[in-house]
């Protein structure tokens, strides 16, 4: 399993510098990717305050075509304790408590997330 954060998400689809390192991850098959309902919230934010509603939508649909996972009582708890032990904000907390529970490398250029068990930093180069 693999868990594309926001940023990997909006780099493809937005072709962004990091598009095809991205690109590479998100073009496997489909139900072998996680996505955290935060994760959708992100993308379909952005892309509506920068794009059109019509590519928030596409966009999205085309991530709910993955395994969305919803936030419930027990991973808010996980993502918290994640949060206070990694010094992590509430949406990095989420999307790395997920992919640690469900034991899936975590893709992102968050530097924030850097260096952590798990996670594979894409960087421009």
């Amino acid at each position: 399993m693999k868990l594309i954060d926001s940023c990997g998400w909006l780099e493809f689809f937005t072709n962004g510098p990091l598009s095809d390192l991205y690109g590479r991850e998100i073009t496997v098959s489909l139900n072998e990717i996680l996505v955290p309902s935060i994760v959708l919230y992100e993308v379909f934010k952005f892309l509506l305050r920068t794009s059109s509603e019509i590519a928030a939508i596409r966009c999205t649909a085309h991530m709910t075509q993955c395994r969305v996972v919803d936030l419930d009582s027990v991973m808010a708890l996980e993502a918290a304790e994640t949060s206070i032990r990694n010094s992590l904000a509430m949406a990095d907390a989420i999307v790395y408590a997920i992919s640690r529970k469900f034991e899936a490398e975590l893709f992102t250029s968050d530097v924030d997330l850097k260096g952590l068990a798990g996670v594979t930093f894409i960087d421009i180069k």
